[in-house]
This record gives C-alpha cells, structure tokens and sequence, in this order.
C-alpha cells in the first residue's frame, strides 16, 4: 500500500500561562492577520498553525529529527 497508516489526530487540550507582553503580541499578529487576509481570526485558532510553521522553519530541528529517526531505524 502507497498510503502510510494515517497519523493519531485526536486534538489535545493544553493550558499554557502567557506574559501579558505576549499576549498582546499575539492579540496584534491577530489583527494582522484580519488585515492580511480579510478573515477574523481567534488567537486561540491562529496559535497551532503559527507553532507548526516554526517547528517546520527551524532548520536545526528537523536535522535533528531527522538524525534521531535514522537512529531509531539503525538499532
């Protein structure tokens, strides 16, 4: 079968604590984003997809993922 067994996709909650300094850096990416794309978005909605596009831009991590999965292949 070409198609790989599809991933756990089951949403887990997570509670985080935020400086206010953050928060409201987050609060003006959101309007930015309104202002982009014509299309409100919740901070609680846009925070997900910003911390996978910074996981996938790291370079440095997806080496060492990389490094750590051929590891666990070798053994």
């Amino acid at each position: 079968m070409k198609l790989a067994k599809l991933p756990e996709r089951t949403p887990v909650k997570m509670t985080i604590v935020l400086s206010p300094s953050l928060l409201q850096r987050l609060r003006e990416y959101a309007v930015f984003y309104a202002e982009t794309y014509g299309d409100k978005e919740e901070v609680t909605e846009l925070i997900p997809f910003m911390l996978e596009a910074f996981l996938d831009s790291d370079a440095d991590f997806r080496k060492a993922r990389r490094a750590a999965s051929l590891g666990a292949t070798a053994s």
